[in-house]
């Protein structure tokens, strides 16, 4: 299926690990142009000249994403290369562990400095230029803005102010053709979600733990499957789609998780 994104200039936030580097990698097998928006410079570096080899244009940007003034050079920085943005991907973040007994209003405020306002502030300051594109956003979010998890008080804060924002969106841009969705990922092997296995005294037996509640198929879901979905929205495939959540969780939030590990080919 032809996607028709060929070309199209699309910014991804934490764009070089994780789903987000999922997302960039569809994104330059569909024949898009992304701009990696992150704070790596050695991962941002390392895709591009990867793509570059393949004859793929792409472009990253190190930025700390807290800062609206940071934001905003992210859209300046992109029109001033390509002359267009064509879609914007929020996709940065990091489950800090800032909850209401562990944390504090000080700590609170800080996480959403780091997993909301960049949300807005990008959206913001591209919206000029995804009305001459008639472009998209997708909001990347969590299952956290829906089940909670306990002690993550501003990321499950954040994350449900997203799902808020996408419909808010979604709902005021009708009138310039700018479609807006969410996709809302479970349980996914990032290199954060590596980091916080490790902390366990049995990262093996707590993984399995996790794993065996995923009703489809029993197994996280991979970073592939979550950029699957987000390109697709992006895409003029998804043309009347808007104001959508999107899970992409194996069944992990609607379904039943008894349902996990039954034997269906009886």
């Amino acid at each position: 299926m032809d996607l028709k994104i060929k070309d199209k200039v699309i910014i991804v936030t934490g764009g070089s690990k994780g789903i987000g580097e999922g997302i960039t990698r569809c994104l330059i097998a569909e024949g898009a142009i992304p701009v990696i928006a992150g704070r790596d410079q050695a991962t941002g570096d390392q895709l591009v000249k990867e793509f570059a080899a393949e004859g793929k244009e792409s472009f990253f940007i190190k930025v700390e994403l807290s800062s609206a003034e940071n934001c905003k050079s992210v859209a300046d920085q992109t029109l001033a290369k390509y002359g267009r943005i064509d879609g914007l991907i929020n996709n940065a973040g990091i489950n800090d562990g800032v909850g209401l007994e562990s944390g504090s209003p000080e700590e609170f405020l800080g996480s959403l400095e780091k997993n909301l306002h960049h949300y807005y502030n990008l959206a913001h300051f591209c919206l000029d230029a995804l009305k001459k594109s008639k472009g998209s956003i997708v909001n990347i979010s969590s299952k956290t803005a829906l089940t909670g998890q306990g002690s993550t008080s501003g990321y499950a804060a954040s994350k449900g102010a997203q799902l808020a924002l996408t419909r808010e969106w979604a709902v005021e841009l009708l009138q310039h053709g700018i479609r807006v969705n969410a996709v809302i990922p479970a349980e996914v092997m990032t290199p954060l979600y590596e980091n916080w296995l490790k902390s366990f005294d049995d990262p093996e037996t707590k993984l399995k733990a996790i794993t065996e509640k995923i009703p489809l198929g029993g197994r996280m879901t991979t970073s592939e499957e979550i950029a699957d979905m987000t390109v697709f929205l992006m895409s003029d495939r998804a043309s009347h789609i808007t104001g959508q959540f999107l899970f992409v969780d194996g069944g992990y939030v609607h379904l039943d998780r008894a349902l996990a590990g039954v034997d269906r080919k009886k």
